[in-house]
């Protein structure tokens, strides 16, 4: 993709986002931090590249652009400011939405100038080829560069190069720690929120595309982790239960067997009984019997 097309296609996703922020509603403050952390994602690295590569570029090769250049560096100046003033500022300050009206009039305004002044000379004067190049180390620069805006530093080479590499990795290394602790703070969010019994959303994440990124990534790995050790749980509950479940038909079937066997014993020590009883009885009308027959023979025998 040559420098200018990649430019331009720049240019068009800030559009888009500047369109999505003047359709929201007064009341949309999530959705409005949200579109304006990706415009400051995307201007800061569109100015960075532009300011490292292609206006150094430009005033290189195509010397009509001189004071098309210098004026879009102090262009971007202001923008930065106003860029480096929203990070912090709350979307229900009653001047948010102000500060971003301005910064998209000042970019829609640098915009056009860009398109219909600087990039056709630029395009006029180097060939399909030049253009070429300039677009693959645009592209590649565009890896590395800066997340947030830095008012303050160099926009100029030779400077503006070395500065602009070291805060690109400082932005990337802040925008991963801070996509860390905000998925950590979700997790937390919505344990509190299971504990507690109550609905509320854990807090969309903020910042750059990274930072986002790595804050769902965190809130997932934390979630996937969380429903594991709960499925282990679940699972130690069901062996325990399963356990107890066992115990308890195991000592109902004991209790059963030693119930029939009492039962037997006590039949059978019944019917012993019975019998016994029968036997003795048997017995008594025998003896009583006999000893009723010696009595009539002994009396016979002592009247004769």
């Amino acid at each position: 993709m040559d420098a200018i097309t990649l430019l331009k296609n720049d240019h068009k996703t800030v559009e888009a986002l500047f369109k999505r922020f003047e359709k929201a509603g007064d009341s949309a403050y999530t959705e409005k931090r949200a579109i304006v952390d990706q415009i400051i994602e995307q201007l800061s690295i569109h100015a960075a590249i532009e300011e490292q590569i292609f206006y150094p570029a430009a005033r290189s090769m195509v010397p009509a652009t001189e004071d098309l250049a210098l004026e879009s560096l102090e262009e971007h100046h202001i923008v930065k400011w106003v860029l480096s003033e929203l990070e912090g500022l709350d979307p229900r300050a009653e001047r948010f939405d102000a500060k971003v009206t301005v910064l998209i009039e000042n970019v829609r305004h640098h915009v056009e100038e860009e398109q219909t002044e600087f990039f056709p000379k630029v395009r006029d004067a180097l060939s399909r080829t030049a253009l070429g190049d300039l677009g693959d180390r645009l592209a590649e620069a565009k890896k590395t560069a800066p997340t947030h805006p830095h008012p303050r530093s160099p926009d100029a080479p030779p400077a503006n190069g070395v500065v602009g590499a070291i805060a690109g990795v400082v932005d990337r290394v802040s925008d991963n720690v801070s996509g860390v602790a905000q998925g950590g703070l979700a997790v937390g969010q919505e344990l509190v929120s299971r504990i507690m019994g109550t609905k509320k959303p854990a807090s969309s994440p903020t910042g750059s595309s990274l930072a986002r990124s790595t804050a769902k990534t965190t809130r997932a790995t934390a979630t996937a982790g969380g429903r594991g050790t709960a499925a282990a749980a679940r699972t130690a509950r069901s062996g325990v239960a399963a356990t107890a479940g066992a115990a308890r038909a195991g000592t109902k079937s004991t209790a059963t067997a030693a119930r029939k066997a009492v039962g037997t014993a006590t039949t059978a020590a019944k019917q012993a009984t019975k019998s016994t009883a029968r036997t003795a009885k048997a017995s008594a009308a025998k003896t009583t019997r006999s000893a009723k027959s010696a009595v009539s023979k002994t009396a016979a025998a002592a009247k004769r």
